[in-house]
């Protein structure tokens, strides 16, 4: 009978592991639920080795999903919708001279629409295709000379063309300085009266 009595009391679960065991399960649930708690380091000491490797995972499997949250969401932050560029400020001395450079000359056209008289100086938004360029008659507080002869060495405004050669024969009629591209392709280098170097790169049709 005694023996018996002994066996029995082999298979009954302590109270102490019953509660062991809830104390676990809480921690577990705790951890996948909130993914920004803490795991209590003495409940993993107390706990067994089954217990803290689950917890473990748990929260290294959480970990990864919020990083991942976090990677999307911050590619979403950066994406602000890029359209194109705009226009390209360029400072000038004299108006009336660098109109007569980029509407003479090069065969820009004033784009009317844009608030010439709101602002406290002098410009011109010039047409670019679809994009501008906005003369300021401002003081240039870049040096004028000791710049790079090649202007594709220098700050720089490229413009796509069709046609390089034809705008050669105008840059040579007028006696303007300029320089090919250094790399073979079908490319011009100049600079306007206030040495604004213009990069035109021949495009296809």
């Amino acid at each position: 009978m005694s023996s018996c009595s002994s066996m029995a009391s082999l298979l009954i679960t302590p109270p102490t592991a019953t509660l062991q065991l809830k104390e676990d399960r809480m921690r577990v649930s705790t951890v996948i639920t909130n993914p920004s708690s803490k795991i209590d380091q003495t409940g993993l000491r107390n706990s067994r080795r089954h217990g803290r490797c689950f917890v473990t995972k748990s929260k290294i499997t959480v970990e990864g999903d919020v990083l991942e949250k976090q990677s999307v969401s911050v590619q979403d932050k950066n994406d602000f919708g890029v359209v194109s560029v705009h226009h390209v400020g360029l400072l000038c001395e004299n108006l009336e001279r660098s109109l007569s450079f980029y509407q003479n000359l090069l065969g820009l056209e004033i784009n009317e629409a844009r608030p010439h008289d709101k602002l406290p100086y002098r410009g011109a938004w010039l047409w670019v295709g679809s994009e501008m360029i906005h003369l300021m008659e401002l003081p240039n507080p870049d040096p004028l000379t000791g710049r790079p002869e090649h202007g594709g060495r220098d700050r720089h405004t490229c413009i796509a063309i069709r046609d390089v050669a034809k705008l050669k024969a105008i840059l040579d009629k007028a006696g303007i300085p300029y320089t090919l591209s250094k790399s073979g392709r079908p490319a011009i280098f100049t600079r306007d009266p206030d040495a604004n170097a213009l990069e035109f790169t021949q495009v296809d049709s």
